[in-house]
């Protein structure tokens, strides 16, 4: 007779499947996982504890750095409940290019999580293809903000500056000769909402690209059809939110059921899966990029035809333009004061949420009145998720841990904060 023994073994927290650094702790009988047990905290940079103790407006740069491929809609929460709680409403431009910048954000968040998610799987191509888009978006993130990555982009009353006339040109250089740089600098000849809306035009036909590659691959499907199944009143129960609710069947949106911003001027449709497994929750993310590529077409329409401002012109709150400041004393002292001391909130409590990529992310904050938080709360959308995994992969194989991990789009960054 074999030897049965139960294992206990440790994945991550350096596995390239791990997707950050997820100390999981499997109990094997064989290679079926009995019980697994996450271990996190080994990320934790206390960004709700350095928040209390910075001026509100110094804490946006936090938000950034919690999902750190989906910046700017961290940033929105967090603006979102210091509005709520000063009474703000931000220009109409402003909004707009909020809610641009969102889906720009949620597109580059799935094409990292397909490609990464893919690659765990075995498939090499999709995330060479991925990383060729988010180039691009990564370029517009520049272009308005001057970061790639953590843009700072949002401000209390609006945004930062407004969209750019020109982009950024590449140069010649020894790997590029003159020939090859006038190619790539064709589509950036206008200005950032050109870019953005070129892009838009060719998005759809990388989807089918990407979907070419993996939706009736019968190999992608062994690996992801019936895998981490969650019916739909159990995903309730788990507090599921974005793809992950909507894979299992539950068409909850915060952009629809909830609207801020101007989502509720938009057109767009909630896509929702049927079995909740791993393939339905990649159908849904899949159909969220065309989705958003839809809004962001609305979006550079209304932008283009409507100038406007984009942020309030109350200089307690935002700062004053700088050819104002370099002649103006009470400009100045405005500037001064607000970058040194930052703006007081009204006593009281707020919660803001918005529809982050990976679901429900949320911003409670509490004042006392003083210029920075009393308390600050975090609702990371991928930490329910995470609490879920131990149900989700029970009874599956050591290579669906992988799978399951890959779907639920897992970014420890907010998980840990």
């Amino acid at each position: 007779m074999p030897e049965i023994r139960n294992y206990t073994m440790n994945f991550g927290p350096q596995h390239p499947a791990a997707h950050g650094v997820l100390r999981l702790v499997l109990e094997l009988d064989g290679e079926v996982i009995e019980r697994a047990d996450p271990h996190v905290g080994l990320l934790h940079r206390g960004t709700e504890k350095l928040a209390e103790s910075k001026p509100y407006n110094q804490s946006i740069g936090y938000m950034d750095r919690l999902d750190y491929v989906s910046m700017m809609c961290n940033e929105h929460a967090y603006v979102l409940a210091m509005e709520k709680m000063l009474g703000v409403e931000p220009p109409l431009r402003a909004q707009y290019i909020r809610v641009m910048f969102d889906e720009i954000t949620r597109i580059l968040n799935h094409l990292l999580w397909l490609g990464a998610h893919a690659l765990d799987i075995g498939a090499m191509t999709v995330f060479l293809y991925a990383f060729r888009e988010r180039e691009d978006l990564m370029d517009c993130y520049e272009a308005a903000s001057g970061a790639r990555m953590h843009a700072t982009y949002y401000r209390v009353g609006g945004v930062y500056r407004d969209l750019p006339d020109s982009m950024p040109q590449y140069q010649t250089s020894k790997w590029h000769n003159a020939k090859d740089i006038a190619r790539l600098n064709v589509n950036r000849q206008g200005s950032l909402l050109d870019f953005i809306g070129d892009f838009a035009g060719r998005f759809d036909g990388y989807v089918d690209e990407y979907e070419t590659l993996l939706t009736d691959n019968r190999i992608w499907k062994q690996r992801t059809v019936g895998i981490g199944v969650v019916g739909p009143e159990r995903a309730l129960q788990l507090g599921f939110t974005g793809p992950m609710l909507r894979g299992s069947g539950i068409a909850w949106d915060l952009r629809k059921k909830q609207p801020y911003e101007v989502y509720d001027r938009l057109d767009f449709d909630i896509p929702i899966g049927t079995n909740g497994d791993c393939y339905d929750r990649y159908l849904v993310r899949i159909e969220e990029m065309r989705q958003s590529n839809r809004i962001i077409r609305q979006c550079v329409d209304w932008l283009r035809n409507n100038p406007g401002p984009v942020i309030i012109a109350d200089h307690k709150l935002a700062p004053p333009r700088r050819e104002e400041m370099k002649d103006d004393m009470e400009s100045l002292i405005h500037h001064f004061k607000l970058f040194t001391e930052g703006f007081c909130i009204p006593e009281g409590e707020a919660y803001a949420a918005v529809e982050h990529p990976k679901g429900e992310f949320g911003i409670y904050l509490i004042s006392d009145g003083a210029n920075k938080p009393y308390r600050l709360k975090i609702r990371a959308a991928g930490f329910a998720h995470l609490a879920a995994l131990d149900e989700m992969v029970r009874g599956h194989m050591i290579a669906d841990v992988v799978a399951i991990i890959g779907t639920q789009d897992i970014v420890f960054g907010e998980i840990d904060r």
